[in-house]
Formats: structure tokens, C-alpha cells, sequence
């Protein structure tokens, strides 16, 4: 009996001495949370340096929070008794969870927590853990605990802490290419993967001052584009954050991985919220419509003067020539397609129509316009090779070089002209990568060579017109007077670029030559009209924009201000609207806003009223602050304009295409401050 009491008793303090001495809170519970439970236990070999697993398990349908909760909850915290004891968190990868819009991350049913501590040699550490579990509920628990020091890790310890951190996410791959760029409320990341991406997801960590929304993610290719909401936590603007590092969690199907990133400025992202289906659509649609604009109708006018001559219009030489042109329009776009890529490999800037800055394209195109004009004006004929020509030839004996060269030219000047749609999907895929790149050049090419192929698919259309006769001399003088015209305007281009003066010069030599020309070819009969006409057409450049519709001189009374990202800052500080216009002198469509809305009385009243501030950028010669501010909005065509007020924090891009009405209601509305607007 007394053998049996001593077994006892020695099991018994074995049982004492393995319970009392680990280093282990057991499970601890709070009768105002019976949904939870924790549990602390500690590896104590190291006395300065101590492992804490910190266990959460959670009834079915709670959850709790990761180190950052989202848009609502908290995070886990322990408020430790010594204030000298350093302690680090160690977070597992946590989940998404999106309730009545409100989106939070963290943790359901169980989680382990590995922490870090430092601390002086003490036998027990205390200290009081506040969690927060919510269901359609959320309850905040206190959880006070004494953590004994001076005896062994509890059994099974050192696998349970492997364990967690094995949940952790990895440093982030030297493959991965990172880039975080900040427009107002949004935050931007790129990170590129030669490996690709399956089921992506990214958790942003703490920054002071900012919330995150629920990213919107998109994958192109190897590159995953992350648009993430910012405020400032009460539904307000988010602050700055440029030039701040931020931490981040990047999932890429069962991989997690963790880095930080040094916020720059906006990145050039290709327009978020559209499929590619729906941008190929845009594209199309934008290259038809440029068909419309001012720039392509000269060219237009040539191939309806090319047709007109055509002694026998039989189907196949019509088929033949539009199919010619339309593959001068394709190929033309998928050189725009190619010089976009290698800008975008050398780092250069990249845009619709930024060729037209350079002063070498505008002297190429002056005399590839003039060359047109000549051959209109029947100063000479353009001929190709016996060998080319043979190898295009017709069975009309008409070579197919010159139809495809129009194609080609029809592109070219277009370039300076911005359509609708355009603008949205040569901002896409200027930012894509590069097989989607060349796939919407590919498709704009198609919309805009839909006319042309038109003809080709029924070249019936053609055959309608009326037959050659002699007032085919007259329409072709019409026609190369139009094709004149052109080239003027592109000559004062070069105004930007060599001065007024030599422009001039060089635009008076080019018309003396061009009526010495024509005085050599036909005589002073072929003059009279030529003259006729040209003082017409010379009217028509010098006042064409001078005046309204309704006869009265335009003149821009507005008090144009330069544009920078510190004026429009400055200005909204000041509660004041801002009118945004970034144009150039090669921009047709600009011009066409100019003289269609912004110079028009109402117009012009509304610009100068006392609390609006008009900031104008001239995007005529190359301009790095033009370029980037254009790129921080996503967009590379102009004309660009963007309002900016108490009511439009964010701003609201306009249409390439302005139209009055909604200028005025949008400037209207950009003055009315958000308590304002919210009160109905």
C-alpha cells in the first residue's frame, strides 16, 4: 500500500513539474467571447532571446485580423507589462473578406502567430492581449496572461513553430520585376513574372495616414497591374504618398512571397476596367472615325480623284487599288507598332503623333505633300520602276505602288488627328505588353482601312461615280490645291523649330516655285484658275480659325496659366476649379476644339471667372513635364483635357472632342464642394 502511495506521489510531481514548468499559458478564454480561445507558449534556451507561438482558434464563421485589418477591424496586440521588451510579429498569409462592401484580411477557425521578443532576464512575462473576432458581429476581447519563463517549451513546440513560419511568405524572387506608382487615390503596382501568374492576390501592409480598398487586378501577360483604392480612413482624399516605401504580400497560386517598394511617381498603365475584347472594339472603332477627321481627307480626296480617272472601271483593277491602299494602312500602323516597341525598349517617350515634333518628319512629310500636290497639279507623273511595275501591274496597266503609298500616307496624317476610342486604346496598349500591343495597332489599321475595304468587298460603289470628262482637270487642280493646303500647314509647323521668319520664307519660296511651276506646264491659261484658287485657299489659312460662325473676330481672352502638377495643387488648396488644355500646333483635333468650343463667348466667360484657373501645356516641341503629366493620367494622345475642382477632387478627363455643353456642366459641377453636392 505504502509502494502505491509513493508511485503515486512521484507521478504526481513528475505530472507538477511538466505542467508548472512549461513555459505555456494554456488555453485562455474570456466569458465575454465564448467564440474564442489563446493560447502563448514559449521556447526559453536562449534567456535574451525568446520564441512566442501565439494560437487563435476561432468557432466556424469568425474571423480575426492580419497586420493590416483593411477598411475595418483590428489587428491582433499584445500591451506587454516591461515597457524594454522589443517584440516581432511573424504573419502568416492572410485571407480576403468582403462584407456589405467593406473589404478586411485576416485569419478564420485557427491561426498560429510565431513573435520575436527581446527582452532583460526575466522568470515570467505578462502582459494583456486584445483581440478582435467578428462574425455579423464583432466582438473586442482582453486577454490578460502570465507567461512563465524559467522552465522548459512546452512538448511538440519547436514543430509547431516550424510549422508557422513555414506559413510565412518568402522573399520575393530576383525575377520578379517591381514597380509602385501613386495618381490621387490610387495606388499603382506592376510587377512583372517571367513565370506567369495563377490566381494572384496581393495584401498591402500599414502605411500611416492611408487605408487601402480591395485591389483591382489585372493580368497581362507576365505582368500583373494592381489598381488599389486610398483614403484617408473617413472617406476623405488619401494624403500623398509618393516617396514612401510600402510593404506588400504577393500571392501567386500556392507561392506567397513579400517585398516593399518606393512609391514613385503615376506609372503608365494601360486603361483599367475594359477586357481586351471590349479595347479591340475601341480600337476599331477609333481607327474608322479617323477616317472623319480633317487630316485624312485630303488623302481621301486623292484616291476619289484616282478612281475618277480611270478610263475603264472594271472591278478588279477597283478591287485591286483599295486592297493596295488598305495594306498601305496596315503597314503604316504596324510601323507605328514597331517604333512604340523600341521607344518603349530604349526608355524614349512614347504617344500618338509625337512624330510631329520632330523637325525632320515635318520636312518629310512637306515634301511628300508637295510631291502629291505636284503630281495633281500635272507638273509630273509618279511612275515606278519597269521591274516594281511589272510585279504590281494591273490588268489596267496602273502599277499598285502608288495606292499603297496613299494607304500609307492616309496613316501618316492622321497621326496629328485624335478621334474618339483612339485615345483609350493607344493609352492600353502603349502600357501592354507587346503582343497586345501590336494587336491593337493591328486593329486600329483594320478600322481605319474598314472604308477602303468597303470598295474592295463591292467595288460596285466605285463604278457609280461619274465617267472622266473634262471637269476632271478643274477636280484635280481642286484636289492639289487641297494637298497645297496640307503642306502649308505642315510647313508652319517648323515655325516651333527654325522661327517665324525662315518659315515664312520657306512658305513664299515653295508658293513661287509651285506658280513657276505651273506657269512652265500649262501656260498663263492654266494660271488664272490656279490663282483664283490660290488666293482662296490663302484666305482660307489665314482666317479660317480668325472668326465665328457668326462673323465676328474669336480672341482668346482667357488668362492662360503654365501648367504643372504644383499650379493645380496650389489651386485646389485655394478651393478653386482648374481647367486643364494640353494642345500643340500639329494637333488637328486640338485646333478643331479651339475654334469649335473654347473660343466661343460662353466659353471663354466661364474660363475667366475669378475662382477658375486655366493651365495650358504645349506639347508642340517634345516636353518631359508634358509627357509625364500625360502618362500620370494614362493617357498619350492629345488633345487632353481634364477639369479639377472643390467637387472633382479626382478630376474628370474630357473628351478628345470637346463639346460645350458638357465642359460647361462639368466646370459647373467641379465648384460644388462635396457637402454641398451631398445634400439634396
Amino acid at each position: 500500500m505504502s509502494n502505491i502511495i509513493k508511485t503515486a506521489l512521484l507521478m504526481g510531481g513528475l505530472l507538477w513539474q511538466s505542467t508548472g514548468l512549461a513555459s505555456d499559458t494554456g488555453w485562455l478564454t474570456s466569458p465575454r467571447n465564448d467564440h474564442a480561445q489563446v493560447r502563448l507558449q514559449a521556447d526559453t534556451r536562449d534567456p535574451a532571446h525568446t520564441r512566442v507561438l501565439l494560437s487563435l482558434e476561432l468557432e466556424s464563421g469568425w474571423k480575426t485580423y492580419w497586420q493590416n485589418p483593411g477598411e475595418g477591424g483590428i489587428a491582433p496586440e499584445i500591451f506587454w507589462d516591461d515597457p524594454q521588451l522589443i517584440q516581432q510579429w511573424h504573419w502568416p498569409v492572410p485571407e480576403r473578406f468582403d462584407v456589405s462592401g467593406i473589404s478586411t484580411q485576416g485569419y478564420q477557425k485557427a491561426v498560429s502567430l510565431p513573435i520575436s521578443l527581446t527582452h532583460g532576464n526575466s522568470k515570467a512575462l505578462t502582459g494583456t492581449l486584445r483581440l478582435s473576432t467578428c462574425s455579423n458581429v464583432c466582438i473586442l476581447t482582453d486577454y490578460s496572461f502570465t507567461l512563465p519563463l524559467d522552465g522548459s517549451a512546452p512538448e511538440g513546440f519547436d514543430f509547431a513553430y516550424a510549422q508557422a513560419m513555414s506559413k510565412l511568405p518568402q522573399a520575393m524572387p530576383d525575377t520578379v520585376a517591381l514597380k509602385a506608382g501613386y495618381r490621387q487615390n490610387q495606388l499603382q503596382l506592376t510587377a512583372d513574372n517571367p513565370q506567369g501568374w495563377q490566381d494572384p492576390q496581393i495584401f498591402l501592409q500599414r502605411l500611416e495616414g492611408a487605408e487601402f480598398g480591395e485591389p483591382s487586378l489585372d493580368v497581362q501577360g507576365n505582368t500583373l497591374v494592381a489598381r488599389i483604392p486610398v483614403s484617408d480612413g473617413w472617406q476623405g482624399d488619401a494624403p500623398d504618398i509618393r516617396h514612401q516605401q510600402i510593404g506588400f504580400v504577393l500571392v501567386n497560386g500556392e507561392e506567397a512571397w513579400q517585398s516593399d517598394a518606393k512609391i514613385g511617381e503615376p506609372l503608365n498603365l494601360p486603361s483599367g476596367g475594359h477586357s481586351l475584347l471590349w479595347l479591340l472594339g475601341a480600337a476599331l472603332l477609333g481607327g474608322l472615325i479617323l477616317n472623319l477627321m480633317p487630316c485624312v481627307l485630303p488623302v481621301l480626296a486623292l484616291k476619289l480623284g484616282s478612281v475618277l480617272q480611270m478610263e475603264t472601271r472594271e472591278r478588279r483593277p477597283v478591287r485591286l487599288q483599295f486592297l493596295a491602299a488598305s495594306a498601305g494602312i496596315l503597314v503604316s500602323f504596324w510601323a507605328l507598332a514597331l517604333m512604340s516597341t523600341l521607344l518603349r525598349a530604349t526608355q524614349g517617350a512614347v504617344g500618338w503623333g509625337i512624330q510631329f515634333q520632330s523637325v525632320w518628319f515635318i520636312g518629310f512629310m512637306v515634301v511628300v505633300t508637295l510631291l502629291f500636290c505636284a503630281n495633281l497639279l500635272g507638273l509630273f507623273e509618279i511612275r515606278l520602276s519597269s521591274n516594281l511595275n511589272t510585279r504590281l501591274a494591273t490588268t489596267g496597266g496602273n502599277g499598285l505602288g502608288g495606292h499603297f503609298l496613299q494607304g500609307c500616307f492616309a496613316t501618316l496624317l492622321a497621326t496629328p488627328c485624335s478621334a474618339p476610342f483612339l485615345g483609350t486604346a493607344v493609352a492600353f496598349a502603349l502600357g501592354a505588353p507587346l503582343g497586345q500591343l501590336w494587336l491593337i495597332f493591328t486593329a486600329l489599321g483594320v478600322g481605319m482601312s474598314l472604308p477602303w475595304l468597303l470598295i474592295a468587298v463591292f467595288p460596285r460603289l466605285a463604278l457609280w461615280l461619274p465617267k472622266p470628262g473634262r471637269w476632271m482637270g478643274r477636280l484635280r487642280v481642286l484636289l492639289g490645291l487641297m494637298m497645297l493646303g496640307s503642306s502649308l500647314w505642315l510647313l508652319s509647323l517648323l515655325g516651333n523649330h527654325i522661327g517665324q521668319f525662315w518659315m515664312l520664307n520657306l512658305m513664299a519660296l515653295m508658293l513661287a516655285v509651285m506658280l513657276l511651276a505651273v506657269v512652265w506646264r500649262h501656260g498663263i491659261r492654266g494660271v488664272t484658275l490656279g490663282l483664283t484658287l490660290g488666293y482662296l485657299l490663302g484666305a482660307a489659312l489665314l482666317l479660317g480659325g480668325a472668326f465665328t460662325l457668326d462673323g465676328k473676330p474669336q480672341q482668346d481672352k482667357v488668362d492662360w496659366q503654365p501648367l504643372t502638377e504644383q499650379a493645380i495643387e496650389l489651386a485646389l488648396a485655394q478651393n478653386k476649379r482648374v481647367f486643364v488644355d494640353v494642345t500643340a500646333d500639329w494637333c488637328i483635333t486640338c485646333k478643331a476644339n479651339k475654334f469649335n468650343v473654347l473660343l466661343r463667348d460662353d466659353v471663354q466667360q466661364a474660363l475667366s471667372a475669378p475662382d477658375v484657373v486655366a493651365l495650358r501645356g504645349d506639347w508642340s516641341r517634345p516636353s518631359d513635364s508634358i509627357a509625364s503629366f500625360l502618362r500620370q493620367r494614362g493617357s498619350v494622345a492629345i488633345p487632353f483635357n481634364q477639369i479639377y475642382g472643390p467637387g472633382l477632387q479626382g478630376g474628370e478627363i474630357l473628351s478628345p472632342l470637346l463639346d460645350r455643353s458638357t465642359l460647361l456642366a462639368a466646370l459647373e459641377q467641379a465648384g460644388i464642394a462635396p457637402s454641398q453636392g451631398d445634400t439634396q
